[in-house]
């Protein structure tokens, strides 16, 4: 596709439709104020001042697609327990389909609660289910991804090492994709590092590439980067392998070209989410064929503008607007 203007790339956006297939989460806050600590342990007390759920894991990235205009898909498994309801409940307020998700039996919902005084983060209680899916619940995922795949522009696995995402669903999934002339886009976790292959982006974090190759490197190594994210490339068959490299930016690159694109300076509140933004901003470019130089640094831009918020929030589609037109980003 061809675009002459990032205001016409953002309007573009809002015609996409993109499957997102992944570990999705109730993201529950506590936040109260602490005055004494406890006579019967040394711990602090909370006295609780508010509570709010919110949708988490692969459902942020179908958040930030949202926020960007785009239609978001959730393909995956939930608990069939009163956390799925409050999941869907969630969903539903945000005209987010629920129609690619199951439920099973025989697992729980993903509740990550956390408990903050003022900013301070107190506190996180986790309940899940760590275990692979079974035949069953593999079997009814699989049915409902290649069931939806003809309506979308892009797949994103957003894999949390949860279970949800298998090397079978991988497997299928791409395989049919690429059938489809569909890009898939992956930003991965460990257990699966090696099983997205042929993706049309792969997206690590420094950290996730140097443990996935099982590799150490200075942080400050630019050549070494290159030479790992090239050997990690030619693993995967993968099109692009783009790293996101915190406070250093990012870094992309193809069998013929190379970007290094430096984060821009940012009052940094919180860093949690970013990964789900930018895999979002990278899934909708990739649907559009936009350049691997303009993917990256639009994408590079909306994680961090998400940064300076506290919390896990979607990105502002206005202000990244604003941003990337200030930027004067090439296209």
């Amino acid at each position: 596709m061809s675009f002459t203007s990032i205001e016409e790339i953002f309007k573009a956006f809002d015609q996409l439709k993109i499957l997102v297939i992944g570990d999705v989460m109730i993201d529950s806050y506590v936040w109260g104020n602490v005055s004494r600590i406890s006579p019967e342990a040394p711990v602090p007390v909370v006295n609780v001042k508010n509570r709010e759920k919110r949708l988490g894991g692969a459902a942020n990235v179908a958040l930030n697609l949202q926020s960007m205009g785009a239609e978001p898909i959730l393909c995956s498994v939930l608990g069939d327990d009163e956390d799925s309801d409050v999941f869907i409940d969630l969903l539903n307020r945000r005209t987010i389909s629920s129609r690619g998700l199951v439920k099973s039996k025989d697992r729980i919902t993903t509740v990550k609660e956390r408990v903050l005084a003022g900013s301070q983060h107190l506190l996180r209680v986790d309940s899940e289910s760590l275990t692979e899916l079974n035949a069953a619940e593999e079997e009814k995922l699989q049915s409902h991804i290649l069931k939806l795949l003809p309506e979308v522009n892009a797949v994103i696995f957003e894999d949390y090492d949860k279970g949800t995402i298998t090397a079978s669903i991988i497997k299928t999934t791409i395989e049919a994709a690429v059938q489809q002339g569909i890009p898939t886009i992956v930003d991965p976790k460990k257990n699966n590092f090696f099983h997205y292959k042929e993706v049309d982006l792969f997206k690590p974090n420094l950290k996730e590439l140097k443990e996935g190759l099982n590799t150490v490197f200075d942080y400050h190594d630019e050549e070494a980067l290159k030479t790992q994210t090239s050997r990690l490339r030619e693993i995967l068959q993968a099109r692009y392998v783009m790293t996101t490299l915190s406070e250093k930016g990012v870094y992309i690159q193809g069998e013929t070209i190379e970007h290094s694109i430096p984060a821009h300076k940012r009052s940094i509140s919180d860093v949690s989410g970013a990964g789900d933004t930018v895999v979002s901003i990278a899934g909708l470019c990739m649907a559009l064929q936009l350049s691997p130089y303009f993917t990256a640094a639009l994408a590079n831009l909306g994680g961090g503008i998400v940064c300076e918020e506290l919390g896990v929030v979607p990105i502002n589609k206005q202000r990244l607007l604003e941003e990337a037109l200030k930027n004067k980003l090439q296209l």
